[in-house]
């Protein structure tokens, strides 16, 4: 945007006129520059089209921000489109968990659509192509249909049925409509070119026979409109002027542009396809995170692994950081690279990073006895909730003579430069004091199980006078008020260094969903699985402080993690991201 304008200047401007202030970020917006000075064009409209058949995942975060960002880039609006054209798959939940999502990463539409408001406006246009010659009432089974279809170096054949006249066509379509045929006996066909070297032209079925109960329209329609058919014309009807899309669907867009144009719409929207966004040790596909939930390989579609809207949100991901994520990888022509999951992480834990409340948690406990602390005696410490920001006060955590520290905090054998605890050594404790160990005990196996600790007189943090110097800070927990909590860590879905085979997977699934054996496809679906992408921690204690920290908040176990407490399971500690950064070092 021109700085030197306001945002009411610029609405109050012709298109045009505000286009000169507006500098475009990337070949989209180059796109659209070149639309608005030599098209009919008062406002840019885009839309966000998901299917509601499963749930959005991390891959669906770039088409949302492309539509709803370039959308707001020049004033304009976005629709949220929910494409419910396949009655088998969709559902309401799903529709709810997409708004939800949506609504989540800071997206606001300014309309709710849906490709089922449009049945009727879908069915007469059919009609109109028919009554132009442009469509036709094919008889052929689906595999008939794909038997004479050709192959990429030969033209494909005519249906038998291509040649039936106006008035058949017309009668047998709207007997479909009627409900006079068997599901899958008859297809309603565009009649374009057999010999296109675009097998999308090539008399693409538009509309089949499925008595399927609608989630919306439950039983009123028993033809429904495949979505090459549906889609363009949505996008039509509601005046959209740039149909963004991934770079799949640019082999479609001359049946896109065939759609709209011989529907009869004189201001056609334009679509302009980018690069899908891959992310490595992920599954970016719908149909096989869908199948990880029915095999029960994963918890549900939330599941913390998943890249699921709904299983980043779970696991403490904001929305910010996974926008910036996107942001950061651009907007390009051509698919390239699988971005890296650790630049993701950077951006959540970025983030994290500033909004984060710090608590002390042990996740591995070893007692300390501090010998020259009276039975009962307890002080108050000042710990900061966040270094980050100024306005986020302090806590108390009380500190007593028995204190719960990090076994990983002390070593028998310290390495060399080892600034933590060690028999004989000093360190200091967050917020409260310098400790000197003086014994260690261990058990019947020869390992630690408590220590024997004095603390240094006059060292409390912020008051110290003592003099000695401890090179190293530890967290501790305060043994007669921690709490003990769970916490969950969890590592990539998939192996590392292992390609997910989704051909595979496909020649399975093609079968048919009653011929597949499930505990076969699950056991292919294992060969890609981490199994040990989980793990539960039972035995930690955090500083009581805990308990008054709401539900949603996003919290640093201090020197180990970022965790939010887990939304399905009240008393257990989902760790979002660890603290080390290692995305470009």
């Amino acid at each position: 945007m021109d700085d030197n304008k306001t945002i009411e200047e610029l609405k109050a401007m012709p298109l045009k006129e505000r286009n000169k202030h507006i500098v475009p970020r990337n070949f989209i917006e180059q796109e659209i520059e070149k639309d608005i000075e030599n098209k009919n064009i008062t406002e840019i409209i885009t839309r966000f089209p998901p299917e509601p058949n499963g749930f959005l995942h991390i891959g669906h975060c770039k088409a949302l921000c492309i539509d709803f960002d370039t959308a707001e880039h020049y004033l304009g609006k976005t629709n949220l489109r929910f494409d419910d054209t396949n009655p088998l798959s969709e559902d309401k939940m799903y529709e709810e968990a997409i708004k939800r999502d949506v609504e989540w990463l800071g997206f606001k539409p300014d309309r709710i659509c849906y490709a089922s408001d449009y049945y009727q406006k879908f069915y007469e246009l059919a009609l109109k192509l028919i009554e132009d010659g442009k469509a036709y009432v094919d008889d052929q089974t689906a595999d008939e249909i794909k038997e004479t279809r050709g192959t990429l170096t030969e033209a494909g054949m005519d249906s038998p049925y291509r040649n039936r006249s106006i008035e058949e066509n017309l009668d047998l379509f709207k007997r479909m409509k009627a409900g006079e045929f068997a599901d899958g006996s008859k297809v309603l066909r565009a009649k374009i070119d057999m010999a296109s070297p675009n097998m999308n032209m090539r008399d693409p079925v538009i509309y089949r026979i499925s008595r399927t109960k609608h989630y919306r329209t439950g039983n009123e329609w028993v033809i429904y409109p495949m979505y090459d058919y549906a889609h363009p014309l949505e996008d039509a009807i509601e005046g959209i002027t740039h149909s963004l899309c991934s770079l799949e669907f640019q082999d479609h867009r001359p049946l896109y542009d065939w759609v709209v144009q011989n529907c009869g719409f004189e201001n056609p929207p334009r679509q302009i396809e980018f690069a899908r966004m891959g992310i490595g040790r992920t599954i970016m596909s719908k149909r096989y995170l869908k199948k990880l939930v029915e095999l029960n390989i994963v918890d549900g579609w939330d599941d913390p692994r998943m890249p699921t809207i709904g299983g980043m949100r779970r696991r403490g991901y904001t929305a910010e950081g996974i926008r910036e994520f996107v942001t950061r990888a651009g907007v390009s022509k051509a698919n390239s690279q699988a971005q890296d999951p650790a630049a993701l992480e950077s951006c959540v834990r970025e983030h994290l990073n500033q909004i984060s409340t710090r608590v002390m948690v042990v996740l591995d406990p070893l007692k300390v006895t501090l010998t020259n602390f009276d039975d009962g005696f307890a002080c108050d410490c000042q710990i900061e909730n966040n270094p980050n920001d100024e306005n986020a006060g302090t806590h108390i955590a009380r500190f007593g003579k028995t204190i719960y520290i990090e076994r990983d905090d002390f070593a028998l054998m310290p390495p060399p430069k080892y600034h933590r605890l060690k028999e004989g050594g000093v360190v200091r404790l967050k917020g409260a004091y310098i400790i000197h160990c003086d014994k260690v005990i261990l058990d019947e196996n020869g390992e630690v199980k408590e220590l024997e600790c004095h603390i240094i007189e006059n060292s409390q943090s912020g008051n110290d006078t003592s003099g000695v110097k401890a090179k190293g800070v530890i967290h501790w927990v305060n043994a007669d008020d921690c709490v003990p909590i769970t916490t969950k860590h969890y590592d990539y879905l998939l192996k590392e260094n292992t390609e997910f085979d989704s051909g595979k997977i496909d020649e399975i699934i093609s079968q048919g969903p009653k011929n597949v054996d499930k505990e076969y496809l699950k056991s292919v679906y294992s060969e890609f699985i981490n199994q040990d992408s989980i793990l539960i921690n039972k035995n930690a204690y955090a500083e009581k402080f805990l308990e008054t920290v709401d539900a949603g908040t996003h919290l640093q176990f201090m020197r180990k993690g970022y965790f939010i407490k887990d939304c399905n399971d009240g008393s257990a500690y989902i760790e979002t991201i660890g603290l080390k950064d290692s995305y470009n070092k």
